[in-house]
């Protein structure tokens, strides 16, 4: 699935007078709320921003300011704008795959595991990772947290329900995925949604959690952050490796995006490749 805001190569040019439009809205946001988008890829924001003013039919960023400063509810608007919402179940199956294959048999013999998937969104990788887990007789002692900082994507992320319509590919992922059963067993349905069985959700804790201004809360086995950092700049994207970096264990894993590389940033000595093709990295 395709962020229609995904950030391309090639940076948008702005001029002098939008950039300090943007500035200006970004630090009303922040002072506001405390959600900080100041050090997100400019280019990614600006399409988000320009989206919401074709939907509200102001002509200027300054009008969305105005709206963020009286309206407190805009706010709100702004963060389900802003948030990263592309997801899945078993996206990109082959991951899935070399983490069964590879990375849970270095995990069984561990007293407990503790994974966090960061930038969850609507949760469909946390459950897919509490499925494969029970595929593999780990479930019952693996505590799985699951945070975004976007409270109202966290709300739908906890009852474990997505639509129907997507089962048909969420089934050919999990089989691509190395599943061993038959998906459906996973869920019950009704006329629109498949229910996850809440035997999956009693090892996953959801919360908010902001990678951006918010610390360390346990040490991981295994940290789990697939295509959210390309939308942070690189002093936003060094910041966050820090938080990972003191959130992982010794021989932990962190696991990132095929769009992401943790070669240039500071703690990159601090990693092994351990599944180059996959962005899986082993904390040494």
């Amino acid at each position: 699935m395709m962020d229609p805001y995904e950030v391309n190569e090639h940076e948008i040019e702005l001029d002098e007078t939008k950039n300090l439009e943007i500035d200006l809205l970004l630090q009303g946001i922040y002072q506001l709320s405390g959600y900080d988008f100041r050090q997100y890829m400019r280019s990614s924001i600006w399409r988000r921003i320009k989206n919401r003013m074709r939907v509200e039919k102001v002509p200027t960023v300054t009008r969305l300011l105005e709206k963020v400063i009286h309206e407190p509810a805009f706010i709100k608007v702004l963060l389900d704008d802003f948030s990263i919402n592309v997801t899945e179940m078993f996206r990109d199956p082959h991951f899935f795959y070399s983490f069964r294959t590879k990375v849970v048999p270095l995990l069984k013999d561990l007293p407990e595991i503790r994974i966090w998937h960061a930038g969850c969104s609507t949760g469909e990788e946390v459950f897919s990772m509490a499925i494969l887990l029970h595929e593999e007789n780990l479930l019952e002692k693996a505590k799985i947290y699951g945070t975004d900082m976007n409270e109202n994507i966290l709300e739908k992320a906890k009852h474990g329900m997505f639509p129907l319509g997507k089962m048909q590919n969420y089934t050919k992922n999990y089989l691509k995925s190395g599943g061993t059963h038959s998906f459906s067993e996973y869920y019950t349905t009704d006329h629109k949604y498949a229910h996850f069985h809440s035997a999956l959700k009693k090892n996953i804790i959801f919360f908010q959690h902001n990678l951006v201004t918010d610390r360390s809360f346990n040490e991981f086995h295994v940290i789990i952050c697939r295509n959210v950092l390309i939308y942070f700049n690189t002093n936003l994207q060094q910041q966050v490796h820090e938080l990972f970096y003191e959130s992982l264990c010794p021989n932990g894993f962190l696991a990132l995006g095929d769009k992401e590389t943790i070669r240039f940033v500071t703690r990159a000595d601090s990693y092994i490749e351990f599944d180059a093709a996959e962005q899986i990295y082993r904390k040494v």
